[in-house]
């Protein structure tokens, strides 16, 4: 199969029934051709490639992003993250890891719209610890009614996502809490001041920037992989423990006890690993 670089990607931003339609004409891979893809892609950075296992996912995307519907943000933005987060699990794709691209794909869409979604959802840091997250994203379907919850429900939902009542009742509040105006309507122009569209700012980079920010990130993974490699094996796993776990990373006492040694001496053994880490990462760039 062979997708040329002249065949844009669609985008979701001018009308997502239309874009709907435009990724049906896409058609799935099947396991030798993807392997084909990702194969030209890893080896020989075959842009076509790229594009080919990009448009092949793009109904992936767009069926994580309808799980996210309820949260009042425009399916358009919530499909433009899946696909970013699609962009970056496809640059990282082993096709020699023995698994197709979706399960691997997965992962860092939700991850890219999560993202999203706390970034701009009603109020800002709505959720800035683990388990906050984990009761953003579960509060809303564990609700068995549009109601507000009954005591008996919030120390059920806050027993199963082992967090506090009270964390619960605090959540339910934010996520019922009423949008604000982005643009003033009073008939007094002093009141623009305060409105949000009076402060708010597109902090975003611009195409130029976001391609060599792109070039630096394939850099320093590139990096990261090597600066991994280098080390022992007790080294590495602290390492991978603490820092690249989808599950927010084991604490220090958590591999003390694994390796029956004190927190301090994990901490030391981190402390060298990430500086000479540091040192192969910074010559990659």
């Amino acid at each position: 199969m062979s997708y040329s670089l002249s065949l844009p990607i669609p985008s979701a931003i001018d009308s997502v029934d239309h874009y709907m339609r435009a990724i049906k004409a896409y058609p799935l891979l099947s396991a030798e051709e993807e392997y084909d893809l990702a194969t030209r892609l890893q080896r020989d950075n075959d842009l076509d490639a790229a594009k080919g296992l990009i448009l092949s996912h793009l109904r992936l995307v767009a069926s994580i992003a309808r799980g996210y519907s309820g949260y009042g943000l425009p399916q358009a933005d919530l499909i433009q993250e899946g696909n970013i987060g699609l962009m970056k699990a496809v640059r990282r794709f082993n096709p020699e890891r023995g698994v197709r691209l979706v399960s691997f794909a997965v992962h860092w869409i939700k991850a890219e719209i999560n993202e999203f979604v706390l970034r701009n959802w009603r109020l800002v840091k709505v959720a800035t610890t683990k388990a906050q997250r984990k009761l953003f994203f579960n509060l809303r379907s564990m609700k068995q009614h549009s109601g507000s919850l009954h005591p008996d429900e919030i120390a059920e939902i806050a027993s199963e996502l082992n967090v506090k009542p009270e964390d619960v009742v605090e959540m339910e509040s934010r996520m019922g809490g009423h949008d604000i105006a982005l643009e003033s309507h009073g008939d007094d122009d002093s009141d623009d001041n305060w409105s949000p569209i009076a402060y708010l700012e597109d902090q975003r980079p611009e195409p130029s920037q976001f391609l060599a920010d792109q070039q630096i990130e394939v850099r320093q993974t590139t990096g990261l992989e090597s600066a991994l490699a280098s080390l022992d094996e007790r080294s590495r796993h602290i390492v991978e423990s603490r820092w690249l776990r989808d599950d927010g990373g084991a604490t220090l006492h958590d591999l003390a006890a694994e390796y029956g040694v004190s927190a301090e001496r994990i901490r030391q053994i981190e402390q060298k690993a990430l500086q000479k880490m540091k040192a192969i990462v910074g010559s990659h760039l």
